[in-house]
């Protein structure tokens, strides 16, 4: 009964890291689409949503499997309600990159008021943190984990800071209204990239060693600075 345990859950494990590429290369291809101004990259972004989908009802159905069939206690335990948590943010994550390639379009013609307020530094130093948050799931690495985490609060300034320039923009120039709404919306989702990247690292933390670190509890003894992940 154990080998079929541990066989389940490679499998489990392989199921969330071919997620969690497929989600990266969503991601990847959204901002080229919206920074490069290719509309053909965003829809191949859109056409390839339902294959994220269809590995979130897989993954759930494994672990309601591997639940129902054995009897997994501790680190074995552990993955499972892991796997569960960051299959839910990978799918979220998912849908943000449809939403990033669905302003591909719209901002077309603004890439210069993106790059102007900075919005291309921001998705680059997400990015980082999405690829950092998958690479701590796939290797077991509390360090890379805790790096996210602690690098939260940097994204969170570099949001406010370009929500302010933004509306300065608009304020400045009516003509930019609408692509300063996009563009905020644009903001709010790389945001929540960087909130959904927490949480698989928060995942990884409590994977590897069964500590529950959330809402920013427990870091003060943390010696990573957030620095050190962008």
């Amino acid at each position: 009964m154990y080998q079929y345990l541990e066989e389940e859950l490679d499998l489990l494990k392989t199921k969330v890291i071919k997620m969690g590429s497929l989600v990266e290369e969503q991601l990847e291809f959204a901002v080229k689409s919206l920074f490069e101004g290719n509309l053909e990259m965003g829809k191949i972004v859109i056409e390839r949503d339902s294959k994220v989908d269809k590995y979130d009802v897989k993954i759930d159905k494994l672990c309601q499997k591997i639940f129902a069939l054995t009897q997994p206690v501790a680190v074995d335990l552990r993955l499972i309600m892991s796997a569960l948590k960051i299959n839910n943010d990978l799918e979220r994550m998912g849908d943000i990159a449809v939403n990033i390639a669905e302003r591909a379009e719209p901002l077309a013609n603004n890439i210069d008021l993106l790059k102007r307020v900075q919005l291309d530094i921001m998705a680059e130093k997400v990015m980082t943190v999405v690829q950092k948050a998958i690479d701590s799931f796939v290797n077991n690495d509390h360090e890379i984990a805790l790096s996210v985490i602690k690098s939260d609060d940097i994204i969170d300034e570099m949001d406010r800071t370009i929500f302010y320039k933004l509306i300065d923009e608009m304020t400045k120039d009516s003509s930019l209204v609408n692509a300063g709404a996009h563009s905020i919306s644009l903001l709010r989702h790389l945001e929540r990239l960087a909130d959904h990247s927490t949480n698989i690292a928060e995942e990884v933390i409590f994977l590897v060693d069964a500590k529950i670190i959330k809402h920013k509890n427990n870091l003060d003894n943390l010696d990573i600075k957030s620095e050190e992940i962008i």
